[in-house]
């Protein structure tokens, strides 16, 4: 056994979903590449962000902490740099420390990545053709291509560089597949032969749930904009013609973007095989959240519905992580940190809130591990998508979500104020989470049970509940 430590490759892409992954048994997609990092590794089924957004989930994954912790509860809410990290952290006990491609915790266009020896990102968002990147130097440079290739491109760079007699820890951190899903040539015609399946719940009116449900304003019928499409609409479709159309072309630009992302993870992956580095190295690739593919008829994430919940998670480590493995327990985007300084032999800050899930990763029972993993989305009723603030647990078989409907006056959300709501889901019964059984007695003691739980949760982690005015 070496008494070398690991060197760690973070491979994160942007509205990634599971569920698009053929290791998770995707239906309408094949990632050959990532999938090897499962079959040579181990797959987790139940990892979940505690905040379904771009730059509270990525905070969340730097420091271990939840959002009211980092401060990064919204798209419009500032990251201090300066706080606990796990870059520095690393960078400090020895680890050469480098981040590539998306960053996204600036706002106002500052970038201030904070404990990497090396740092290469795209403002915002970044272009998905002939990118900006921004230096360590501050200056800003188009660089000519497809910005999934050149973040790899500048990945290898990095690794050729680095000093061999120390560990690594490199973040690939990829634009796609996030919107507006520009595919690059190699992948223009993939999926032109004909449809690809339609979800169960495309057609979802949301009856029988929270308003919620209903208000969002991110269905593929209704909201995709022209440069989503990039297509004109053929004249003489019914509405649900119309529909599909728009399913068809959103999800098969979406997949065309995840082709190059797998092509990309292939390349990484053939780059520590040729340089004798695959046994030393811990691999991961994940996303810094779900997506909707069509289902309940939308795209994009901010919900605790599974979709949007759920994270793909495949890690890889020869020298540790049996092959093949597959884990059920519930593990959340706060838990990262803690696991890679584990691994690294580093002392986790007193602050962080996760917990190193590494026994469960060499296939061991922890029999103190958690039994709900805790979700809260801060950015209510935006003005895009409308999707209203709410908080909840998930456990093994339900889950509790409570809207509280209020922006708080936090940078970001709205300060429209609506009826608070419940639901509820058996998701044993109904893993679509079509039928919320929040009012049925018949599930009245497991509702006190998800509430008590509910509340020694945000006790635990110090978030508090949300109290409506003059209540």
């Amino acid at each position: 056994m070496s008494d070398r430590r690991p060197n760690i490759v973070f491979i994160m892409a942007d509205d990634h979903a599971a569920h698009a992954v053929s290791a998770y048994g995707s239906k309408i997609n094949h990632t050959p590449h990532i999938d090897r990092i499962a079959e040579e590794g181990m797959r987790l089924d139940n990892c979940f962000c505690t905040n379904s957004l771009c730059a509270p989930s990525r905070a969340s994954i730097m420091t271990g902490t939840y959002n009211h912790v980092n401060g990064v509860q919204t798209l419009s809410t500032e990251y201090d740099a300066r706080q606990p990290a796990i870059p520095r952290m690393l960078q400090e006990d020895g680890y050469q420390t480098a981040l590539i491609g998306k960053w996204h915790l600036g706002h106002g266009g500052v970038h201030d990545p904070r404990g990497f020896d090396h740092w290469s990102v795209v403002p915002d968002q970044g272009r998905y053709h002939n990118p900006v990147f921004l230096g360590m130097d501050g200056e800003q440079r188009v660089i000519p291509g497809y910005c999934t290739d050149i973040i790899t491109d500048l990945s290898l760079d990095w690794l050729d560089r680095r000093d061999p007699d120390r560990p690594f820890f490199l973040m690939v951190h990829h634009k796609a597949p996030h919107r507006n899903w520009e595919p690059d040539a190699k992948h223009l015609s993939l999926f032109e032969d004909g449809d690809l399946p339609v979800p169960e719940t495309f057609f979802d009116d949301y009856g029988g749930r929270a308003t919620a449900a209903r208000e969002a304003r991110m269905r593929v019928a209704d909201d995709l904009r022209m440069d989503d499409l990039k297509r004109i609409l053929p004249p003489g479709l019914t509405a649900d013609e119309q529909a599909l159309w728009k399913y068809q072309t959103y999800i098969k630009d979406y997949l065309r973007c995840v082709q190059s992302v797998d092509d990309n993870v292939g390349r990484l992956l053939g780059y520590l095989d040729d340089r004798g580095l695959t046994e030393d190295t811990i691999v991961v690739y994940t996303s810094d959240q779900g997506f909707f593919l069509g289902d309940h008829g939308w795209y994009d994430k901010r919900f605790m519905y599974e979709e949007s919940l759920r994270m793909p998670f495949v890690v890889r480590y020869p020298r540790e992580i049996p092959a093949g493995g597959v884990n059920g327990d519930l593990v959340v985007n706060v838990d990262f940190a803690q696991t890679f300084l584990d691994y690294a032999g580093v002392a986790a800050h007193p602050r962080m809130q996760g917990r190193s899930f590494r026994p469960l990763l060499r296939g061991e029972a922890v029999g103190d591990w958690r039994t709900s993993a805790y979700y809260r989305y801060w950015e209510h009723d935006d003005g895009i998508h409308h999707v209203w603030a709410h908080y909840g647990v998930r456990t093994d078989r339900y889950k509790l979500i409570y809207y509280y409907a209020d922006g708080l006056g936090i940078p970001g959300a709205s300060d429209r104020v609506f009826a608070p709501e419940w639901e509820l889901f058996d998701l044993a019964e109904d893993p679509w989470e079509l039928h919320c059984v929040h009012d049925d007695p018949a599930y009245a003691a497991v509702r006190a049970e998800l509430e008590a739980e509910l509340a020694r949760v945000q006790a635990e982690i110090g978030d508090e509940p949300h109290v409506r005015a003059g209540t």
